[in-house]
């Protein structure tokens, strides 16, 4: 009987062992390195616009640094306007990012705002984002991008 507990005993570290490793390599796949974690905020800007018009997205434009109101890009495709804002960081983007496209979708007059990061978001900033109805493209959603065929 004791043979039976320490072979199932066995079989669950075993079981809990892989699935350790399965979680570690996947977050190490998911933090890759990208070459545009190394860009400055203006340089990723530009790359998402570029990036953007290759998507099939029209009247790509770079607001002014100044004055932007938390909008780094305006777009538009399918007749749908864009207000999106750029952040190239080094950690989770978090809820101010939110609410500054809020406010700035909303002075630029666009249907849809977006946070566009080569990061992931905090879980306040994903809550905040469903409430008010603001689009997260995380670094998995950039990549997507950046791999798709054009």
């Amino acid at each position: 009987m004791q043979e039976k507990i320490y072979v199932t005993a066995l079989v669950v570290l075993a079981i809990a062992g892989i699935v350790a490793v399965c979680l570690i390599l996947q977050k190490r796949r998911r933090y890759r390195p990208l070459f545009v974690d190394e860009m400055e905020g203006h340089e990723f800007e530009y790359y998402c616009a570029d990036l953007l018009r290759e998507r099939g997205f029209s009247e790509v434009e770079v607001t002014s640094g100044s004055r932007d109101y938390g909008v780094d890009i305006l777009a538009q495709k399918d007749g749908i306007t864009y207000a999106i804002q750029c952040k190239c960081y080094a950690s989770p983007v978090g809820v101010a990012a939110v609410q500054e496209i809020y406010a700035g979708r909303d002075y630029y007059e666009c249907m849809v705002g977006v946070v566009l990061t080569n990061q992931y978001f905090t879980e306040p900033a994903v809550d905040m984002a469903k409430k008010l109805k603001i689009l997260l493209w995380d670094r998995g959603y950039l990549e997507s991008m950046m791999e798709e065929e054009v």
